[in-house]
């Protein structure tokens, strides 16, 4: 029996071996910018752990909403109703938020975008759910807001948990959290392509070959959960956008600058109510809630993401005054929401107030247009186009959502020149590079991107370190020496008070001239080349290896990883290795 259980152990052990020297291969796969065919698989199964946890949210969205409506519209509700529900559901998320840690607070996609760029793409677990539970509230006690900012985050923070669980390399994290994005906004709105495109123009910020596959395999992933649970989505489908005529171009241009005038006026409002940083979140929040409540009673179609606006806003059914007070309402109570800290997003919002400014421009155009009818479908669709575009500063992942929410080819021509002309107006006129990013500065986290910095960010310590080193203390005898030679290292690592290294080469010189087998070698005094060095984690990407070599003033860097109990030395890597690669 006892030599059952001892070969059953040591089959464990060698299991257990297998296994970890399996993780430690896939860990130093992924660290090289090339491993494409590894994290397309991992981009595949975060973008379904993504699209799952979105389902999970959008249930506990649209089940109690059924449940304590009735099925019924926020716009079907009692005025008092209207009234009460946002502002007690902003005080119960005031309250909420203000027993939290002020790191936990921070949510949505400046959040992502913040934890990607500043650290490495690791999003914590408590935000997550932080997000994930003021978020339901948010959307059923009818907060002027949408759920695509906390889908992305929610999306994202999955893959950030994946990856960290694997304890992947941080190169690894920024490809996973743009599979966890993408496949957010396609479980979301069934729009595969504009996923891609929105997790690499807002979230990643680059277009790579090595980026697009595994984002795409995992858009396709969260669509396709999408498709199987939920029969509903949204869409634009029967709404016309045909242009009538091309002369109609100069008006649709004019219509782009009355575009970037409201995308400028969300984004600045949004910024000043963000601004606000001497109040408790609670009272921000209620304020914000009063406001929601007292515009709701008057004009209820501000409440919840409003996607039934926009298409009542392209069908006809809302009259040029209730479009003009919806642009207003809408802008006011979601800009100060969101600033206030209320747990929602601000692209369903910028959306729904570009649709009825695009639909009021359709009108106008329709009954004083010197070049005849427009179709205000059509304008409605692109107003909501170019808001989203001017306001995000994401003119393609703007253009494609629209294009696959309508499945209108005719539109790409006309929705061109209105976002190109929003969106240079609103860098022109408001010095803003969207929403997200002059956010982040209004909170001192401002994003500094460099073509360097990409092309370093995507590649591990691991893919340039000479993995060729030996340990040893700084005084040995001859046979050591030799001995620690003989796997023919290239660097050796000194326990020493100051880390040091050094090349292998110096000493294998300096023993051939010794003739005594007792000698005692310290290699602090030997002829030999010593570097300076400092240690960096094995999941560290090659900026971070750039920056530490700078910022710590040394010349080489000691690559560890966690064993057990111990930090084990794996490699070595010098600028010149970091300037190999980036040359």
């Amino acid at each position: 029996m006892s030599q059952r259980k001892a070969s059953t152990s040591k089959l464990s052990l060698a299991m257990r071996r297998k296994v970890s020297q399996l993780a430690d291969h896939t860990r130093h796969s992924v660290a090289h910018i090339e491993a494409l065919p590894l994290m397309t698989i991992l981009g595949l199964l975060s973008g379904l752990l993504a699209a799952g946890l979105i389902v999970l949210f959008r249930l506990a969205i649209d089940l109690p909403s059924e449940s304590f409506f009735s099925g019924k519209k926020f716009e079907d509700l009692p005025a008092e109703v209207r009234f009460a529900l946002p502002l007690i559901g902003a005080i119960i998320i005031g309250l909420f938020l203000q027993a939290l840690k002020p790191e936990n607070r921070q949510l949505s996609v400046g959040h992502v975008l913040s934890r990607l760029h500043h650290f490495q793409g690791r999003l914590p677990g408590v935000n997550i759910a932080v997000q994930f539970i003021g978020a339901c509230l948010a959307q059923i006690t009818g907060q002027s807001l949408g759920r695509e900012g906390p889908a992305v985050h929610l999306g994202a923070g999955m893959a950030s948990q994946l990856g960290q669980f694997l304890k992947l390399p941080n190169n690894s994290l920024r490809t996973l959290v743009g599979c966890g994005v993408a496949s957010a906004i396609a479980a979301s709105f069934d729009t595969p392509i504009a996923g891609v495109i929105f997790a690499m123009e807002v979230v990643l910020m680059e277009y790579t070959i090595s980026g697009f596959i595994p984002v795409i395999l995992a858009s396709v992933a969260g669509a396709a959960i999408s498709k199987a649970v939920f029969v509903q989505t949204l869409s634009f489908t029967g709404i016309q956008g045909e242009l009538l005529s091309l002369w109609e171009l100069p008006y649709i241009a004019l219509g782009g600058l009355a575009i970037a005038l409201a995308a400028g006026l969300f984004i600045r409002l949004h910024l000043a109510t963000l601004k606000i940083s001497n109040l408790p979140i609670v009272l921000k929040t209620t304020a914000a809630g009063l406001l929601t409540g007292t515009l709701a009673i008057f004009w209820p179609q501000i409440m919840g993401n409003g996607y039934d606006t926009i298409l009542d806003s392209a069908n006809g059914q809302l009259g040029l005054q209730l479009l003009i007070a919806l642009v207003l309402a809408k802008t006011l109570a979601s800009a100060v929401s969101s600033g206030a800290g209320i747990t929602g997003g601000v692209i369903g919002p910028v959306m729904v107030i570009g649709a009825c400014l695009g639909a009021v421009i359709g009108q106008l155009g329709a009954n004083f247009s010197p070049i005849g009818s427009t179709n205000t479908e059509l304008y409605a669709l692109l107003g909501a186009t170019a808001m989203m575009a001017a306001v995000l500063n994401a003119p393609l992942a703007a253009l494609l959502a629209v294009l696959e929410l309508s499945q209108t080819p005719d539109i790409i021509f006309p929705a061109m020149l209105m976002i190109v002309v929003a969106c240079l107006a609103t860098r022109q006129w408001f010095c803003h590079d969207g929403i997200f990013l002059a956010q982040l500065r209004t909170q001192g986290l401002a994003i500094e991107t460099s073509p360097s910095q990409q092309v370093l960010s995507r590649a591990g310590v691991r893919s340039v370190m000479s993995g060729r080193c030996q340990s040893c203390s700084t005084v040995i005898d001859l046979e050591a020496a030799k001995r620690l030679l003989k796997p023919k290292p290239n660097w050796l690592v000194l326990d020493s008070k100051s880390p040091l290294v050094m090349k292998a080469a110096d000493l294998s010189r300096f023993i051939e001239e010794v003739d005594d087998p007792n000698a005692e070698i310290d290699l602090l005094a030997i002829p030999a080349s010593r570097l300076q060095a400092s240690f960096i984690d094995q999941r560290s990407n090659l900026f971070e290896a750039k920056t530490s070599l700078r910022e710590q003033e040394v010349e080489a860097l000691i690559v560890t990883k966690q064993s057990r109990w111990q930090t084990v030395t794996i490699g070595v890597i010098t600028q010149e290795d970091i300037n190999s690669f980036y040359g």
